[in-house]
């Protein structure tokens, strides 16, 4: 191959890398990012140069796992016993935050177990089972229950978010990061089990994260199913620890674990969970609401309808004027803050059915303007048990799966990335599960 050839490649490669994560995300998803392995590498550079808190030997991880356990059970307990002495949710100050968050991190809980997506093929050697397992009860073994996928949808679109608001394209590097994985697992088997063991370790936050989603009304069952699914006595916590023993090699252990340690760390791209929800800016994110809602409604409204003195149209005609619109309807009587957002006559146009403007918001807008208008005003919300929304669904039963029959390759193409969410995704999980002998009951 000649220079200019071999130049060729290069800028063909180049060209065809994506320019953002979400388009690295998507490309992965579809099977098309020939340049994922290189990205992946350079992940693995920068988070090279991170701290973390693993033993420098690899005897020590059994201690190491109940030690952070010990500490999760023990900051949890201090969360409860502020809370019951009077103070405040830590993380969400109101509904429209949490709705927030739980877009803000769907599209890493869209591929939910995806890094371990190569360790499929291995389902003849059973040093791999531990994390081939951990794959299937993701997925939910097939059953549409039990799908880790599934049950964050059904969230979203129970709470009229499956429709996304705009996201900084940061939002998918922990995604993007495990389809990636997912992907080139046989030439990144160590950093795959490391960033398996640092992403089956509960965080303290997850149990926080449940508990306030059910104060707000929210069924936190995807929560509360990490939670209980990832513990370290037997759960997905105990079977990262037990992957690395069994697959780490006599010669050469140290150079192994040096990669797992890289692999850990990438899960400390990207911002935490608690810097996140941190984030959130009530106000701010309901004028972006209004300035993106803005270029659609400028023409629809009649003139006979004034705030001010200026026309609907009017307002909406001009870049950057939420906020004087805002202001004005404030001091024009039609919004009412600090009081019951029914007592608005904003909101009764907006909200229900019947409403003159019923379909304008989508349900996290309608949020958006509830909360800012409620101020400190806080309405009466009745908990929600995780799980309480999921126990009312029902499937029909699957009847006998013929996917066998094409082949445990074929079955694996269809687990990949979110696909195994499909019907005939499910179908391929639960043929793969049978085909291979590792068919148990899934994890609820």
């Amino acid at each position: 191959m000649t220079v200019t050839t071999c130049k060729s490649a290069a800028n063909a490669a180049a060209k065809a890398a994506p320019d953002s994560l979400q388009q690295r995300y998507q490309a992965l998803l579809d099977g098309h990012d020939p340049s994922s392995a290189a990205w992946l590498t350079e992940q693995l550079t920068r988070a090279q140069s991170l701290p973390d808190d693993l033993p420098d030997t690899p005897s020590q991880l059994q201690a190491w796992s109940a030690n952070h356990a010990a500490q999760v059970a023990q900051g949890y307990a201090h969360y409860l016993e502020q809370r019951r002495q009077g103070a405040p949710r830590r993380y969400f100050s109101n509904r429209a935050q949490a709705l927030w968050f739980l877009q803000q991190v769907a599209p890493t809980k869209a591929v939910d177990g995806a890094w371990l997506h190569s360790t499929l093929s291995h389902w003849d050697d059973p040093r791999y089972h531990g994390l081939i397992t951990t794959y299937l009860e993701e997925l939910g073994a097939g059953d549409p229950r039990c799908n880790h996928v599934l049950i964050y949808r059904r969230l979203l679109s129970r709470l009229g978010c499956l429709e996304l608001a705009a996201l900084e394209d940061e939002r998918y590097l922990q995604g993007t990061l495990q389809l990636a994985l997912g992907q080139h697992g046989e030439a990144f088997l160590p950093e795959v089990i490391g960033y398996n063991l640092g992403y089956e370790q509960p965080p303290v936050h997850l149990l926080i994260t449940t508990y306030e989603l059910a104060e707000l009304g929210i069924d936190g069952h995807y929560f509360q199913l990490h939670v209980t699914i990832d513990n370290a006595a037997s759960g997905h916590a105990r079977k990262s620890l037990a992957a690395f023993q069994q697959l780490c090699p006599r010669e050469g252990a140290q150079a192994f674990y040096q990669r797992v340690r890289r692999g850990y760390r990438l899960n400390d791209l990207g911002l935490d969970t608690p810097s996140l929800i941190s984030r959130f800016d009530l106000q701010a994110e309901l004028f972006a609401a209004l300035e993106r809602k803005r270029v659609f409604g400028q023409f629809m409204h009649a003139d006979r309808c004034r705030v001010q003195n200026r026309t609907i149209n009017q307002w909406l005609a001009e870049p950057g004027a939420m906020p004087g619109f805002v202001a004005a309807l404030q001091a024009q009587g039609w919004i009412k803050r600090g009081l019951d957002p029914a007592q608005s006559r904003w909101w009764a146009l907006i909200e229900g059915p019947s409403a003159p403007m019923y379909g304008v918001f989508t349900a996290y807008e309608k949020q958006l303007w509830h909360d800012w208008i409620a101020a400190d005003w806080q309405p009466p919300i009745r908990r929600v048990a995780p799980g309480t929304w999921e126990a009312k669904l029902t499937f029909d039963a699957v009847p006998g799966n013929p996917m066998a029959a094409d082949g445990i390759p074929a079955l694996i193409a269809r687990m990949a990335g979110d696909r195994h969410a499909l019907p005939e995704g499910l179908l391929a999980t639960q043929a793969y599960c049978r085909a291979t002998g590792l068919d148990q009951e899934p994890a609820h």
